[in-house]
């Protein structure tokens, strides 16, 4: 699994969202791995019927109906949005807000990342069996040092974490990936994945980060 989260930087604003994921189809396709992305949250109708999949960057325990500017999950599903983050570490919430919004995701056969900073998150939101739980050191988010060179030991000690639930939850991980050997060393220390944002986004070229992070997968 292969996740791009887009933030809010400038280089996907507008117009250039629909190039990007185009990028990331034509790669998936190629490399027959599995992408997907994480628009800014007011774009995401612009590339919800993409043929790759579409996750929100954070969704709020909120009703339909009248709640004025929450990301509602009911609504995502019905514009075709496959899943989301939650709790990045950019957009923190609560405990019992994550519990609520792993099994609302769970209900509605939406796929749940759940973000956590360290192994004793990790292992104890394994156990709430979302999708994923992505494993990101808040320090190196951002910062160019890989995660899986950095801190190894980190993603060995999640995965072990996460596999102690003892269900089909599975281990992302992400901060400062920058390179394909960056991939290739989060997979080989346990990693089912990665989730990446600037290291692609900001990239110069596309295609090339995208298909190299995606080889690095296969």
């Amino acid at each position: 699994m292969f996740v791009i989260n887009c933030k809010n930087y400038e280089e996907i604003s507008g117009e250039k969202i629909t190039k990007f994921v185009k990028t990331a189809e034509k790669v998936s396709k190629k490399f027959k791995v599995k992408i997907a992305i994480c628009p800014p949250q007011h774009l995401i109708g612009v590339v919800a019927n993409s043929s790759i999949p579409i996750f929100a960057q954070h969704i709020d325990d909120s009703k339909v109906g009248s709640t004025t500017g929450f990301v509602i999950p009911e609504l995502l599903k019905k514009s075709q949005v496959n899943g989301s983050l939650i709790n990045h570490s950019e957009h923190r919430i609560s405990s019992k807000e994550i519990t609520k919004l792993v099994s609302k995701l769970k209900e509605l056969k939406m796929t749940s990342i759940v973000c956590v900073k360290d192994v004793a998150e990790a292992r104890k939101y394994a156990k709430l069996n979302p999708n994923y739980i992505a494993i990101e050191p808040p320090e190196l988010i951002g910062s160019g040092k890989a995660v899986s060179t950095e801190r190894p030991e980190l993603i060995t000690k999640a995965a072990n974490a996460v596999k102690s639930a003892n269900n089909n939850t599975k281990l992302l991980c992400g901060a400062g990936i920058v390179s394909g050997q960056d991939v290739s060393k989060a997979v080989e220390l346990g990693s089912k994945g990665i989730l990446v944002a600037s290291g692609i986004i900001k990239a110069k070229n596309w295609d090339k980060i995208i298909s190299e992070f995606a080889k690095a997968l296969v």
